[in-house]
């Protein structure tokens, strides 16, 4: 038998701006090729925006706030069963709900065509405060499949 083995979470330090874990992980997941400085110019200049247009206080909240707009709260996952595979609805636990929400957010806004990706990600957070927009859409989409599949929750394994 092989021992279980711990995984060891990293530790992200907040970002200079607004001292916000959230935000520096958000750069994070925005960043390519590891270029840091062009996705905080990127992320920095698209809540800037979304704070002068929502009259917003603070940009860390305004992207938390949308954040938790957009994670999901149930998700299906593919269960072999006796030769069939099953959709199951799974309850999203934290990181990965979090995870989510800054992916649909950031494959939305790239979608966009025409501008520049601050703009385009700035649109997408005004659109998910106003309750539109192509993230909170997503957001349903995976809501309504785990309803549909909703019969099927008796083989989900906790």
């Amino acid at each position: 038998m092989r021992g279980k083995i711990k995984k060891v979470k990293a530790f992200i330090m907040p970002d200079p701006l607004y001292n916000s874990v959230a935000v520096e992980k958000f750069i994070n997941y925005a960043m390519t090729d590891g270029k840091k400085n062009a996705a905080r110019k990127t992320v920095y200049g698209a809540l800037d925006i979304a704070k002068e247009e929502l009259k917003s206080k603070s940009p860390a909240d305004l992207l938390e706030s949308t954040l938790n707009k957009i994670a999901p709260i149930v998700e299906v996952k593919s269960r072999r069963v006796g030769g069939a595979n099953y959709q199951v609805p799974m309850e999203v636990k934290e990181p990965r709900k979090t995870a989510l929400a800054m992916r649909w957010l950031l494959e939305s806004a790239k979608s966009q065509k025409g501008q520049p990706m601050s703009k385009k990600l700035a649109q997408e957070i005004i659109n998910v405060a106003h309750n539109t927009g192509s993230a909170l859409k997503k957001r349903e989409e995976v809501h309504k499949m785990a309803e549909a599949n909703r019969a099927f929750a008796h083989f989900a394994r906790y």
